[in-house]
């Protein structure tokens, strides 16, 4: 009884998480989205980020050799992280199962869970911001578009990108206390 009860329950959460990724991808019909989201989404695969690196090593210079390496170790930590995840749960991205759903950004590997330009953003976010919280008005806005353009451009179910966002965070968290 309770096997059936949870398997009912997370057929309900796929189908609402297949829904609502429909209806946010048709967003993508239109051209200035589909514009706009993609170049957020090649700035979110690393350009962005290292330009921030970059700026925070001119303005601070030796003082932000730190908090530069921080957000280096967990941007490869996160990448190991998401892509043994890709490896063990192989779930097909959104526009491989779904007809009604539009593919116009470039897979940067063939699996959907979780979304790794979302993990990035967020752990990029929260160890620059706790170093540097003056940066808030650009990263939170930026990271927020990026976990918005996986799922407009056809590349992730929102539960890839809340599940890279909640993994970001407790990538970013926990390299404090090994830091």
């Amino acid at each position: 009884m309770q096997n059936r009860l949870l398997t009912d329950y997370l057929d309900r959460i796929s189908a609402l998480d297949s829904a609502l990724c429909i209806k946010v991808n048709r967003t993508s019909h239109y051209r200035m989205v589909r514009w706009m989201f993609r170049l957020v989404s090649r700035l979110g695969d690393g350009v962005f980020w290292y330009a921030v690196m970059f700026g925070i090593l001119l303005a601070h210079g030796e003082k932000g050799l730190l908090p530069t390496l921080h957000m280096i170790a967990v941007g490869l930590f996160g990448t190991l992280l998401y892509k043994w995840l890709k490896g063990k749960t192989l779930r097909p991205r959104p526009y491989e199962v779904h007809q009604d759903i539009w593919l116009v950004g470039k897979p940067l590997d063939r699996f959907s869970f979780p979304s790794g330009h979302t993990l990035h953003a967020v752990a990029f976010s929260f160890v620059a911001l706790s170093y540097y919280p003056e940066l808030g008005l650009l990263l939170i806005p930026f990271a927020t578009l990026v976990a918005m353009s996986r799922v407009i451009l056809g590349l992730h179910y929102p539960s890839d990108v809340l599940a890279g966002g909640a993994i970001g965070a407790l990538v970013a968290s926990l390299s404090f206390l090994l830091l």
